[in-house]
């Protein structure tokens, strides 16, 4: 069995009828939905967090690309 945590959230009445609805249409609890929201919203951050990352690593080693370049670009592909 997994090792879990309890936490709570103070939610306003139309999000809580929200979870409701939703969770109901599932047929499961305000917990299930709740961990599974959470879960989801997690990993995005992570992703978006991650992609960051990468791109600040490229700026401090010095791979950068021109701004001038990056227009130049898009204005090639818009004219395809």
């Amino acid at each position: 069995m997994s090792k879990t945590a309890v936490i709570t959230a103070r939610l306003d009445v139309d999000t809580l009828a929200l979870v409701d609805r939703i969770a109901g249409a599932h047929g499961r609890s305000r917990a299930w939905f709740a961990a599974r929201a959470i879960r989801h919203a997690a990993e995005q951050e992570a992703e978006l967090l991650e992609f960051l990352q990468k791109g600040i690593d490229a700026a401090e080693s010095g791979d950068l690309i021109d701004h001038d370049a990056v227009f130049r670009e898009i204005r090639a592909r818009r004219t395809e």
